[in-house]
């Protein structure tokens, strides 16, 4: 709705003295009344899609706030540059069609500006409870869901796929992150057990087919749950083309006990080798999880008190599993 002086925005309720510049554009249903008495909005270049999130801002690369019922904003903070979300934006309308669990998509794209000097992004929301703040109680199911994901995921990339230079290379190549992450968290009686899975994916062959889709951040903060199980991905930012055991590892990482056979057995694409590498970059995650919850625990910025545990059972899960890739016919 317009006036002589300016707009009463239809995302926010609020009066804009200044007409957006391309208002007449699709305007996305954001406005939720929790946000009514919140003090002023914050503008991009063409709309109000911003009020009061319940979030700390500083100290984080990237947030994500919910905007009423179906959408969520990404908006970059520490992050130097904004390609994650440009990655986003490009691929994520590509894969979600044939994605077999709800992903967000993005549906508006935010501009730098005076009150807002970053890109941001909305996105469509994502229902569910992050697997680090709820717990899967249907394992068989999950197990499923997540080898239906990731076999739907996993297909040849095409050229101009990005390439990571933080995930995706083969183990060999990640020693000294690895290391750091042993020696700052690997509890003394499971050293040498974790040391030996870490040798034996360095071991491993490569990866010898062609690039595929990899989300590349499987972790349960990246996860969501509804009624027990598996119910979307989110975070898509380390989208890369390349080795799909860095997503294979979620058979450990995400999992509970006992079900990696399982999920092997229902993605049927893995070969030995494969599941070297990917129970190797499980114990890694799993030690990147204890770290921070380790510096969540000492109050260090970005630390997360509630991933310590998280990771220890991981890495539990590691250690008691002596999954070789099964038969094929």
């Amino acid at each position: 709705m317009t006036s002589d002086i300016g707009v009463t925005c239809t995302s926010c309720g609020a009066h804009h003295p200044e007409l957006p510049m391309n208002y007449s554009a699709e305007t996305p249903a954001v406005w939720d009344p929790a946000f009514a008495d919140a003090d002023g909005c914050l503008l991009s270049a063409d709309q109000c899609v911003v009020q009061r999130i319940g979030i700390t801002l500083d100290r984080v690369r990237e947030i994500a706030g919910r905007l009423g019922d179906e959408l969520a904003v990404r908006m970059q903070r520490m992050d130097p540059t904004p390609e994650l979300q440009f990655k986003e934006r490009r691929w994520l309308p590509v894969l979600a069609p044939r994605l077999t669990l709800p992903v967000p998509t993005p549906v508006r794209f935010g501009e730098p500006s005076e009150r807002f000097p970053k890109h941001w992004t909305v996105m469509t929301w994502v229902p569910g409870e992050p697997l680090d703040h709820s717990s899967i109680s249907r394992g068989d199911h999950a197990a499923d869901t997540l080898a239906g994901f990731l076999k739907a995921l996993h297909v040849e990339a095409p050229a101009d796929a990005p390439i990571s230079s933080d995930f995706g290379a083969h183990p060999k190549k990640c020693t000294d992150g690895f290391d750091h992450f042993f020696y700052a968290v690997v509890p003394d009686d499971l050293a040498d057990a974790v040391r030996a899975v870490w040798d034996d994916a360095v071991a491993a062959p490569e990866w010898e087919g062609p690039p595929l889709w990899v989300h590349g951040d499987l972790h349960p903060a990246n996860v969501v749950v509804s009624d027990g199980t598996l119910s979307g991905i989110v975070d898509f930012g380390a989208l890369f083309a390349g080795d799909p055991a860095w997503d294979l590892a979620a058979a450990w990482v995400l999992l509970p006990a006992g079900l990696a056979s399982r999920f092997f057995d229902m993605y049927a694409c893995a070969d030995e080798a494969a599941i070297r590498r990917a129970r190797g970059l499980a114990a890694m995650k799993s030690l990147f999880l204890m770290l921070m919850g380790q510096n969540g625990d000492r109050g260090l910025p970005g630390g997360k008190p509630k991933w310590g545990p998280v990771g220890r059972a991981a890495l539990d899960r590691v250690l008691q599993s002596r999954y070789s890739s099964p038969s094929r016919p």
